[in-house]
């Protein structure tokens, strides 16, 4: 577990954020924060906590979308189901999160025949504390932009995507990118070319690699 140099903290006045906590960057430290949640799988209301995520040496992917009883959401949250598995098996927790209330989670993974296979727990930021600190937070809506974040057990951000609401995501690459941030902390000295799946040729960075990439791919 890394030493955070801060935790999630905000000022209950005007927009109700901190405005000296940085924003969540890929490569640094995420904040210490904790959200209220619904766990499908056990029926009940409970809390993800950053620290004790960390604690148990788990990655874990934030899963942020506009709103509960809407029609791109619930198609990209099957689809995050469908990878649930193979997710857990890799040693990632896995969130949804929005700015609706676990409430709201329950009534909607009830009604909405597309969830019935969601197992992973949905997150309630109801204040939009955590969105605004993942750049995710549209303050003329008050809904969160469709994010999705990688953040790795030593808490490290090591991979972000936002989309606008329009546009749906793709769990097929999440597990892919999951993947190789996995074969990469076990294999540091190794990075992954495009499209790399596991099993694939990774490079290995060098001064003779310079230039001579394509020659590299070929062996």
């Amino acid at each position: 577990m890394h030493d955070h140099e801060h935790e999630l903290e905000y000022d209950d006045d005007d927009c109700g954020c901190n405005e000296e906590i940085p924003a969540a960057e890929v490569g640094q430290p995420v904040a210490d924060f904790s959200l209220k949640v619904y766990d499908p799988v056990e029926g009940f209301f409970g809390e993800m906590d950053m620290e004790k995520i960390q604690e148990a040496g788990k990655w874990t992917i934030l899963f942020f979308y506009p709103a509960d009883f809407t029609f791109v959401c619930p198609t990209e949250l099957a689809d995050l189901a469908t990878k649930h598995d193979e997710l857990v098996k890799l040693g990632f927790e896995v969130f949804s999160v929005s700015t609706d209330t676990e409430f709201a989670h329950l009534a909607w993974r009830t009604t909405e025949k597309l969830l019935e296979n969601v197992k992973f727990k949905m997150a309630a930021d109801p204040t939009g504390k955590v969105s605004r600190y993942f750049g995710v937070y549209d303050e003329e809506s008050g809904l969160a932009l469709r994010g999705t974040f990688i953040i790795n057990p030593d808490g490290i951000m090591v991979s972000k995507e936002v989309n606008f609401y329009n546009v749906g995501r793709n769990a097929d690459e999440l597990l892919r990118k999951c993947q190789a941030n996995v074969h990469l902390r076990a294999n540091p000295a190794e990075a992954c070319p495009a499209k790399w799946v596991p099993g694939g040729q990774t490079l290995t960075p060098s001064e003779k690699l310079v230039g001579h990439v394509y020659e590299a791919m070929k062996k």
